[in-house]
């Protein structure tokens, strides 16, 4: 397990409380041994205009995700995870159902820097999108 045996899914739904991933509906599902999900809703707050899943709402998605579960992951007494950058491949545009569901692994865990890959299904479970987020390690002070 390399996140804290006393992480729950509400603590995380709660840390997100007034902020852009509570304003489009992103709320954690669930927490395995080295992964975490989350789901966002599908509507006029994640849709573009012609009727489809925004790509920047599922770069959120994988945002929130990956830079969580780096947080997640390390000593939050003496480190913090910031995002440096992260990529994605729409694969599949998403124009029905209610969510989207995303997973986060983590490809790489460092000193310095964490690689985290998200991928984003659909309800039927098909890949819409697939992302890789770093993260910079950083000591607090």
């Amino acid at each position: 397990m390399i996140f804290s045996s006393s992480l729950t899914v509400q603590s995380l739904n709660q840390s997100h409380q007034n902020s852009l991933a509570h304003y489009l509906g992103i709320t954690y599902t669930n927490i395995g041994a080295d992964y975490i999900t989350a789901q966002m809703m599908i509507n006029e707050k994640t849709r573009q205009p012609m009727g489809i899943l925004h790509g920047g709402a599922s770069l959120v998605l994988a945002e929130t995700l990956g830079s969580m579960a780096a947080n997640c992951a390390v000593d939050q007494k003496k480190y913090y995870c910031l995002g440096m950058e992260i990529n994605a491949n729409h694969l599949c545009p998403v124009s029905e159902g209610t969510w989207v569901e995303a997973i986060t692994k983590p490809l790489h865990r460092g000193k310095i820097t964490h690689v985290w890959e998200i991928k984003i299904t659909n309800q039927s479970k098909r890949l819409i999108c697939i992302a890789r987020h770093t993260v910079a390690v950083k000591e607090k002070s």
